[in-house]
This record gives C-alpha cells, structure tokens and sequence, in this order.
C-alpha cells in the first residue's frame, strides 16, 4: 500500500481564472478531515463580495481518493457489492490538467461479469428502505421521491468502473447527507442510470452525483499504485436515455452488451461489436472505442 498524499495545491482546472490562495498545508487527520467535508457540503458555487466590494474566491474542495473495495468515511449502508472479477484498465489516452470527459455509454468505460451484477440491487434496497431517516437523506442527495428510491434503485445498472472517475459523493452523518468531491477508483462497483451516469457506490451505500467545478483543492487519502491525477475521467451524461450499455466481460475480455435497468440476466453478445479488442482500446470520449489508440 502507497503512503498518504501529502496535501499539496492541486491547480484548477475550471475556467473560471488563475489558482486560487494556499490553504494550510497541515497532513490529513480524522477531525481535519470531517471539517473539510463538511465544508465542501455546505459550500456554495460561484463568488461572492468582499467589503470593498470586489470578488471573493469560492473556497478550494478537497477530492477524497476512494479505493474500490474500502467502505470510506461515513457509508449510508453495508457494502452491497458482489464478489465478481475486477475488470481490466484500459490503455491511458493522452494527458491533461483537466479531466477528460467520457460519454456515458462508451464502451469499454464499464465492465463486468456475464449474467452477474457487480452490486446486490434487492440488499441495497432493503438496508435503505430499512431505516426512515437514511432514505429520506438518500432521496434528497439522489434527487429522487423519498417514496420513489426502491423503484428507483431498481431501474439502475449495476456495473463496475474501469476508469478512476471523478464525482460528487455523499456521506451519511448526522441523519443528514453531507457531499464532498472524490475520486472513485477503476473497479468501483458502482450502478448506473439510463444516461450512463454513476448514481450509487456500492460498497458504501453513497449517492453520487455528476462533480462540482474544480476549486484547486487538494487530493486527500491513500492513493492506489495506478492513480495519475492526469487520467482522471468525467462522465457526462448521455444527451437521451441509452437501452444498453457495451461493457468488458472481466472473465474473458470479450464485449457484453447489457441493458439498462437489468441485473445481467439478459446479458448477450452485441449485435454489432466495437472494431477492437477490450483490452486494447483507448477510450476517447466520443461514444466509439479507438482502434488505433491515438485518443
């Protein structure tokens, strides 16, 4: 296991000007830690105005780094996730401050294991449905009726990421949902709307959403032995609602195509299959794999 990141400035990537003021340099430390969530949630976008009238700053976020099988802080739920193979990483494209941006239903951007989803949709429900108090913060932080997050939940895919992917994520603490920034590694079980968009992590229960403009803050937690803060991924959402999703199966690399809203049980071949292997194509964010692997 790497050592933690030390906290160092992170430049931002957003248009929004040149990088923001230093912040304390101090190492991360549990309390530290839980006020910088609780203040990347309680933060609000844009600017404000000093006394004299000029634009202040929006405050730096920090971006957790969340390993692919660790609960992390402040889990709404048990893990939910199922023991399938982890899929392999597709080759790195070409690097960049800002991250790339990948439509949600390229394929490759998610695999999985033929017939199995990675996450146990039916438990995920129960543990929330379970408990009032969860369910309504999980709605709210999901954007969904309280009385709606069964059907909901039952209408998302469950696949397993195979890019680390930047998100806004939500803790449960307090009764309350709290957001922070975070990166989610490849191989995060996670399920999936009909945009192709990730909406829940599996091994903690989190809600997720699309991420908030990058601030300049810095990366905290343990990072894993292939994380490049240049690799970095954005998924955007698909412009209309998506009937399948092209994933690698991780048993054998071939392609599975599965639909959305399914568990894998009407996993099949695609009808018309991306020109190269899984194992070898570079995602390039357009929708198509690129055989030729020039990104």
């Amino acid at each position: 296991m790497r050592s933690p990141l030390r906290r160092t400035r992170r430049t931002p990537t957003a248009p929004h000007g040149g990088a923001t003021a230093p912040r304390d340099g101090a190492r991360l430390a549990g309390a530290a830690f839980a006020s910088a969530l609780l203040l990347a949630g309680c933060s609000s976008g844009g600017t404000g105005a000093g006394s004299a009238g000029r634009p202040v700053a929006a405050p730096a976020q920090d971006v957790l780094l969340q390993a692919a099988a660790v609960p992390g802080p402040d889990p709404f739920t048990a893990s939910t996730v199922r023991n399938t193979v982890r899929p392999s990483t597709p080759p790195g494209a070409s690097e960049g401050r800002q991250a790339r941006e990948l439509d949600g239903a390229t394929p490759g951007l998610y695999g999985g294991t033929r017939a199995v989803g990675s996450c146990d949709v039916e438990r995920q429900v129960s543990l929330l449905t379970g408990d009032a108090k969860k369910a309504r913060a999980f709605a709210e932080a999901s954007g969904v009726p309280e009385a709606g997050v069964a059907a909901w939940l039952r209408g998302l895919t469950p696949v397993v990421l195979r890019v680390d992917a930047r998100v806004t994520a939500h803790g449960y603490r307090g009764g309350r949902a709290e957001a922070h920034q975070a990166v989610l590694e490849s191989g995060t079980a996670v399920l999936v709307d009909q945009y192709g968009s990730p909406r829940v992590r599996c091994a903690g229960g989190n809600p997720l959403r699309a991420p908030g403009a990058d601030r300049g803050g810095v990366y905290v937690g343990v990072p894993w032995d292939a994380f490049d803060p240049d690799h970095v991924v954005v998924v955007r959402p698909t412009g209309a609602v998506v009937a399948s999703l092209v994933i690698v199966n991780a048993t054998d690399r071939t392609w599975i195509e599965r639909r959305t809203g399914s568990d894998g049980e009407e996993d099949r071949k695609p009808a018309v299959e991306p020109s190269c292997d899984p194992d070898a194509c570079t995602l390039d964010g357009s929708g198509t794999p690129d055989p030729d692997g020039s990104g």
